[in-house]
């Protein structure tokens, strides 16, 4: 191998791993839910919903404009978090593109 190819072959896996998947209209950190994607949550995804940040969201989707909070420490008879259902306007990001 020379040394012409070797920063070449680094440079693609530079790309590689910038390169992320557009965000999922739906987006659940459950991993039995349908909606999980654990290639998009391992790049960090942030929530702004009606403007405000939110760090506390189980679930969203954008085309029904709902989060899926945690309701404090309670719990559900199987040990998951209970949640409630919130309306309004939700932007999710990736938490790396905002810092930038």
């Amino acid at each position: 191998m020379s040394d012409t190819e070797k920063p070449d072959t680094e440079k693609l896996e530079n790309e590689a791993a910038k390169a992320k998947k557009p965000l999922p209209d739906r987006l659940s950190l459950d991993p039995r839910s349908d909606y999980f994607d654990e290639e998009v949550l391992r790049h960090g995804v942030g929530i702004r919903f009606n403007g405000n940040e939110k760090t506390n969201v189980e679930e969203y989707c954008i085309s029904e404009g709902w989060i899926k909070v945690a309701a404090g420490r309670s719990r559900d008879r199987y040990g998951n978090p209970m949640t409630l259902t919130l309306k309004g306007k939700v932007e999710p990001y990736y938490e790396a593109d905002a810092s930038e």
